[in-house]
């Protein structure tokens, strides 16, 4: 693959927010009020709503952030949609493309993207976002398109002194405040240090520089990250393979149509070897499979 120019900002993921309780509305008709049936029409409405508006503005409009070397980046200097790319990217053309839609990408941080699908100002969101349980309680999600593991960044010279995942006690993580990676860290015992949308070189230069001792983040993302800083005295941990993850399109709760209308076209990708074609394109690996090998289960994460 291409090496790429651009560094990238480590995925930041935002906190989950709590699923809004739908109201009832009171039944001034005189008739017998079906409470069942009438949630169950609401939710329908909703869905058909919410396709309807994508399918009348002829338009997929994802969230993204563009920061993400292999998953949403600039593929060049000038930042233009035409110069967007990366594999979440591309999955998402070829969604809009085999429903028939045309695509725009909103890029946007992090944190502003699961607001912007419940204000409606972007349809869904693809920036290498896993459904966690808490998650799914504020919006639905597609059938998973990407699936990686967690894994550290840590100085080569030393390993930052880190062999097991409780030699994280005492450590400090570079991290967003409210990411799964800094969940991480804080379980076992990190101190997390905060950057906000810093750049990557930020995260990783404080660890080669002993101002940080690890990075917690997905492998696919650390891979590149460490690679474009050869200088630094850095890899990826060599023994370490932890938390077991999936990446989903983000969609607007009970938005039950469009979940399933870009999930047939996902699972068309998949049995015709489209994922697979681009995962090896901008990972030089096939994420749209599950990794072999063993990878920990951490236990007591409240996600």
């Amino acid at each position: 693959m291409k090496r790429f120019k651009l560094l990238f900002a480590l995925l930041v993921i935002f906190a989950v927010l709590s699923a809004c309780g739908e109201s009832n509305e009171d039944n001034t008709s005189g008739e017998v009020d079906d409470s069942a049936e009438k949630e169950s029409d609401a939710e329908e409405n909703t869905t058909d709503e919410r396709w309807a508006d994508i399918q009348d503005a002829g338009e997929l409009v994802v969230g993204t952030s563009g920061t993400l070397i292999a998953a949403s980046y600039y593929d060049g200097e000038e930042e233009s949609e035409d110069q967007l790319t990366g594999y979440d990217v591309e999955v998402m053309r070829e969604v809009a493309k085999r429903l028939d839609l045309d695509v725009s990408f909103e890029i946007m941080g992090i944190d502003s993207m699961l607001p912007a699908i419940q204000s409606g100002r972007i349809d869904v969101a693809a920036n290498d976002i896993e459904p966690t349980d808490k998650r799914k309680e504020a919006f639905n999600f597609s059938d998973p398109y990407k699936y990686s593991y967690s894994t550290m960044a840590v100085r080569e010279s030393d390993n930052s002194g880190i062999e097991t995942l409780e030699d994280l006690e005492g450590k400090k993580a570079g991290g967003g405040a409210t990411t799964i990676y800094s969940q991480i860290a804080e379980h076992f015992g990190a101190e997390v240090v905060t950057y906000g949308n810093a750049p990557n070189e930020a995260y990783l230069s404080d660890v080669s520089n002993s101002r940080t001792d690890v990075v917690i983040n997905d492998y696919y993302l650390t891979k590149f990250g460490v690679g474009a800083f050869p200088d630094f005295d850095l890899h990826l941990h060599p023994t370490l393979k932890f938390h077991p993850t999936e990446q989903a399109v983000v969609i607007p709760k009970d938005a039950d149509q469009v979940t399933e209308e870009i999930n047939a076209v996902l699972n068309e990708m998949r049995e015709d070897g489209t994922l697979t074609e681009l995962a090896i394109k901008f990972y030089e690996e096939d994420a749209s499979q599950k990794p072999e090998g063993e990878i920990e289960e951490i236990e007591g994460l409240d996600l």
